[in-house]
């Protein structure tokens, strides 16, 4: 299943929402706006992106040497990102400390993705059982120990996922502070000029659309039944297009690759 739903280029719409729900933690948005360089201009976005998408498809479709060596480097950049919050955000004080190596932090950053990798794929591509996504969520937590998160951590199944997103809102561990704000920001302004309009118009939908509303209304985005229709317009005319485009030009080229014996997931890092 995660090469089901990975191999399919169109489910990267999803990653902006998932790294706005990310941001909604004052202390992954205080590492992210201090250690990234999430800001940092075009090229930079270029850059982070191309990273991103490479090492997600080694943790899904590469061999165990080159899931292995994606996760020690993951790893490698995570030890260097820990801090403090500078002023505080939310029930966090000034002065509290992160560190992306912290299992929870990871698990936070875990579920956004595969939740994110879920609803994108059933919206532009098509629907998934619920024993698929069940089966989904089962293969993205095997690579979980690898990148720092203990085994029985991760949600297996996609009842435990939506659990521990709604638990993760109602205890008030979330709150969009004004680094989240700045980031998101950045995020939506994707790089280039007129040319890159409709991509900066779709992400912006994609992303803002598929939001939880709570999390949409912290952040300040509007969101009116028009931008619904909008969106779900725009789903059935790419789900359409997508039958009419060969496998070979909608699916990554890594996912023509041999399966492994145990899959490793969907988990991907920032």
């Amino acid at each position: 299943m995660a090469r089901r739903v990975n191999r399919e280029a169109i489910v990267v719409l999803g990653w902006g929402r998932a790294i706005l729900m990310q941001l909604a933690h004052p202390l992954v948005a205080a590492g992210v706006g201090a250690h990234s360089g999430f800001d940092a201009g075009a090229l930079a976005y270029v850059r982070r992106m191309r990273s991103t998408i490479s090492a997600m498809l080694s943790l899904t479709f590469g061999t165990d040497t080159q899931v292995r060596e994606t996760a020690e480097r993951i790893n490698a950049i995570h030890r260097r990102v820990h801090g403090e919050l500078a002023r505080p955000v939310g029930p966090y004080e000034a002065g509290t400390r992160y560190d992306a190596t912290d299992p929870a932090l990871l698990a936070w950053v875990h579920a956004t993705l595969v939740d994110s990798q879920l609803r994108t794929y059933v919206l532009f591509v098509g629907p998934l059982t619920p024993d698929e996504e069940d089966r989904y969520c089962a293969e993205a937590a095997d690579v979980g120990p690898r990148l720092g998160v203990p085994s029985g951590l991760l949600p297996l199944t996609r009842d435990g996922l939506d659990l521990y997103l709604r638990e993760m809102q109602r205890t008030g561990r979330l709150a969009v502070g004004d680094e989240a704000v700045r980031l998101a920001t950045a995020l939506l302004a994707l790089p280039g000029g007129p040319w890159s309009a409709p991509a900066r118009w779709l992400g912006r939908l994609t992303t803002v659309g598929l939001l939880p509303p709570a999390l949409r209304e912290a952040y300040g985005f509007g969101w009116r039944d028009e931008d619904h229709r909008r969106l779900a317009a725009t789903a059935r005319a790419l789900r359409t297009a997508r039958r009419l485009v060969p496998p070979l030009l909608r699916e990554w080229p890594a996912a023509r690759r041999p399966p492994r014996s145990r899959p490793a997931g969907a988990s991907l890092t920032r």
